[in-house]
């Protein structure tokens, strides 16, 4: 059997089981046992033969992909902007809507002018997706710290960090939110993709999210703020004065977020869409 017979039959057997975007799937799959890129799946080595090693590999992945386990979790990394991270169940899957979040802090960085080299910390960095990518990007130098609750999520942070070739760039800590930080005014940005779900949200979510992807890092309490309320009262005192705030938030959170950064006194709130035009990240800066 060729590669593409495999690729073919591999997107068969994962779509008659309902999982979604099975060709792309099966591609993606393909390209990882052959150490490539999906674009390259192209000509001769499409046409030439699948080893036996790699046959019963693609048949634990599609036993993996039918009992609801993500993608990015079988295939054990994942593209987040310029970089290819580790991926696993330590750990909320990286999404694109994220990278849009980068986006922004990255705007905010190339047209501020700091009075010193910028702090940035990165609550609930997971992946360490966010921190390492404006680590990648910035295009000044910046002292940036990932924080989570998690030390399994730190110990996937760390190895993506050693991947990259972002050791010396970014630390990574141990902190629940905030709450260990004691020099006030000392961060000049804040960003964070923090818990936003609802817990009636919670309970309705696709299977293939709620039983694979750690609990702590999806849900946020009744009205899904409550992160983001806790990280905006300490960032009162952890900001530098004209210091930045930036959240990823739920599509359906803009109006409240907009009221909730107004109420603890920021100035500027901005809510801004994703590329789907619903509302996903706010933004404000500390007076």
């Amino acid at each position: 059997m060729d590669w593409r017979e495999a690729i073919s039959k591999t997107a068969g057997y994962l779509g008659s089981h309902g999982v979604p975007d099975s060709e792309t799937a099966a591609e993606l799959l393909a390209a990882r046992l052959i150490k490539t890129k999906r674009s390259a799946l192209l000509g001769r080595l499409l046409d030439s033969e699948v080893p036996p090693r790699c046959i019963e590999a693609l048949r634990r992945a599609m036993a993996r992909l039918k009992a609801g386990e993500p993608l990015q979790y079988v295939l054990g990394e994942w593209d987040f902007r310029r970089l290819t991270l580790k991926c696993d169940p330590r750990a909320l899957i990286p999404r694109p809507e994220t990278e849009g979040l980068v986006s922004l802090v990255l705007e905010h960085i190339g047209k501020t002018k700091f009075k010193s080299t910028p702090f940035i910390v990165d609550v609930g960095t997971g992946t360490g997706a966010i921190a390492l990518s404006i680590a990648d990007e910035a295009n000044i130098p910046a002292i940036i710290l990932g924080t989570d609750a998690s030390e399994d999520a730190l110990s996937l942070a760390r190895e993506n960090a050693a991947l990259t070739g972002l050791t010396d760039k970014v630390r990574f800590a141990i902190a629940d939110g905030l709450d260990d930080f004691d020099e006030p005014e000392s961060i000049d940005i804040i960003v964070s993709n923090p818990p936003y779900v609802t817990s009636a949200e919670y309970a309705a979510l696709d299977p293939r999210v709620k039983d694979f992807e750690p609990r702590m890092a999806l849900e946020s309490g009744p009205d899904g703020l409550e992160f983001c309320e806790r990280y905006l009262a300490d960032a009162l005192n952890l900001l530098k004065s004209g210091g930045r705030v930036f959240f990823e938030i739920g599509d359906t959170q803009g109006d409240r977020m907009m009221h909730l950064m107004t109420s603890f006194g920021f100035l500027e709130p901005r809510i801004f869409k994703d590329l789907a035009g619903l509302d996903r990240y706010a933004t404000a800066s500390l007076p």
